[in-house]
């Protein structure tokens, strides 16, 4: 709506993960040397973890856009709470391989098949695991035994674990001794601070073309850190309606007062005042607590939508593998 009133060739606060708005704080610069260490051993697990917004499947997406995919067979996948023979068939279908109708030990040769293929054709494969917090220890034990999969010494598949920090408490636990062995690099992501969150917005504007329309004042960014604690996805919530709010009110500089207006508005938008009988409205949270649940609630309603798309995803593919079946038969029973 407000792209072309600035003079922006693009939305440069969206919420959808871009590799194209990529931004090296100190702690993802740290995170994607991991990474980059990682895919140059071609072995084991790489961990990342991180509060919810904080940027992981973005740093994921910048690995991916700048590795040699023609060496790399890559497969991302978003996990809900799966257990470990489902996880394997969510894992053979983001790989392209057929998984209706077929036994978990067709399922694992077919794998290893599909390994080994690669291999010889001097590729790798690796697969990214997104919220892998929602795993349960069974299935992430499924995940270790996969790696186990080698030709002449050589690791068939490498797997990067990414998740909120309860992934963490999950991987320290005593049974998980023979997994935390497999890991190689792990790494946690923490919010931006203050004069990171000045560089991550003014990073984003010029990659959408900004030329200081609107102007933001200096004093803007150390009250946007204030109502945003420095996490990626609530900058891009609030930044966006930042713009939004100049665009509407015609407002040619973005200073203190715009930020606690815009910080207003979403605090009375999301707030949900509880009230007894008689209409005795009970006290509210504090409007820093009611911003910090308005944010979350918007992640995690975009969360759910992900979820669902990934969800159709599956049960398409399985609907056109069983299409496919049966018109093979057909044309087998013709002949």
């Amino acid at each position: 709506m407000y792209e072309s009133f600035f003079g922006l060739i693009s939305k440069p606060f969206q919420l959808s993960p871009d590799p194209q708005f990529f931004f090296s704080s100190k702690g993802h610069k740290r995170a994607l040397s991991y990474l980059q260490y990682g895919l140059s051993q071609g072995e084991g697990f790489i961990v990342i973890t991180g509060d919810v917004g904080t940027g992981k499947t973005t740093l994921m997406r910048n690995l991916l856009a700048n590795v040699h995919r023609e060496n790399i067979i890559a497969a991302q996948l978003v996990t809900t709470k799966l257990d470990a023979d489902d996880l394997l068939r969510m894992i053979c279908s983001s790989f392209g391989l057929p998984v209706e109708e077929r036994s978990k030990a067709v399922l694992l040769q077919q794998f290893q098949d599909f390994l080994r293929s690669a291999h010889q054709a001097h590729k790798r494969v690796l697969l990214v695991v997104d919220e892998a917090q929602n795993l349960p220890a069974s299935a992430i034990e499924e995940l270790r035994m996969l790696s186990n999969f080698q030709l002449t010494d050589a690791p068939l598949l490498q797997s990067f674990l990414l998740g909120q920090p309860e992934l963490r408490a999950i991987v320290q636990a005593p049974a998980m001794e023979q997994f935390r062995q497999r890991i190689i690099a792990s790494c946690h992501l923490k919010p931006l601070d203050a004069d990171e969150v000045k560089e991550y917005i003014l990073w984003r504007l010029s990659i959408a073309g900004w030329t200081q329309n609107p102007q933001f004042a200096e004093s803007a960014f150390s009250h946007i850190y204030r109502h945003t604690a420095g996490v990626p996805r609530r900058i891009n919530i609030f930044c966006d309606r930042l713009l939004l709010f100049a665009f509407l009110e015609e407002v040619p500089e973005i200073d203190e007062s715009v930020v606690n207006a815009v910080a207003d508005e979403l605090a009375e938008e999301f707030s949900s005042p509880t009230t007894q009988r008689g209409s005795v409205v009970q006290a509210e949270a504090p409007p820093r607590q009611q911003e910090i649940q308005a944010l979350e609630a918007q992640c995690a309603q975009l969360n759910r939508h992900l979820t669902e798309l990934l969800n159709e995803k599956v049960e398409l593919m399985r609907l056109v593998d069983g299409k496919l079946k049966g018109k093979l038969k057909q044309l087998i029973n013709e002949k």
